[in-house]
């Protein structure tokens, strides 16, 4: 068992930025602009996936937060589910795609983004809300949130 999936199993995830996934593989999250995380209610949060994460490192120098749960929503499809929530003093939010078994396929941690505490589906795309009612905008057919073969 890897990093992340002890940190998953133990109610956990990685505390920075990053998409993380249950092999210990991991993309940064970039989120661009001034207010970026809160801009105004309704609109979307501009975020995007970069390079590789040393996951091992990046835990090791910013540690990990417990996941507070708010949501968890089946998949349109059947496969799987969508969990979102928050941590810490209410900065920081989660999102984690689960397979139908409700394991880790991956988590993507955002520090400011504030609490995720809803989802709906539009097409490809799942779009949480957070508590501000700030959108996040994810299409589920990028390949980066790709279930892995098993």
């Amino acid at each position: 068992m890897g990093v992340i999936e002890r940190l998953w199993a133990a109610g956990g995830f990685p505390a920075r930025d990053g998409l993380y996934r249950p092999d210990d593989t991991g993309l940064e999250v970039r989120v661009e602009g001034p207010g970026a995380y809160h801009p105004e209610a309704g609109q979307p949060i501009p975020f995007s996936l970069g390079g590789p994460v040393d996951v091992a490192a990046a835990v090791e120098a910013e540690g990990s937060t417990e996941a507070d749960p708010y949501f968890e929503s089946p998949l349109p499809d059947g496969s799987g589910w969508m969990s979102g929530g928050g941590s810490g003093l209410g900065n920081i939010g989660y999102l984690a795609r689960l397979d139908a078994d409700r394991s880790l396929v991956w988590v993507l941690a955002l520090w400011s983004s504030n609490p995720f505490v809803g989802v709906r589906y539009e097409g490809t795309r799942a779009v949480f809300a957070n508590d501000w009612g700030n959108l996040l905008q994810v299409d589920m057919t990028d390949p980066a949130l790709a279930r892995p073969h098993r």
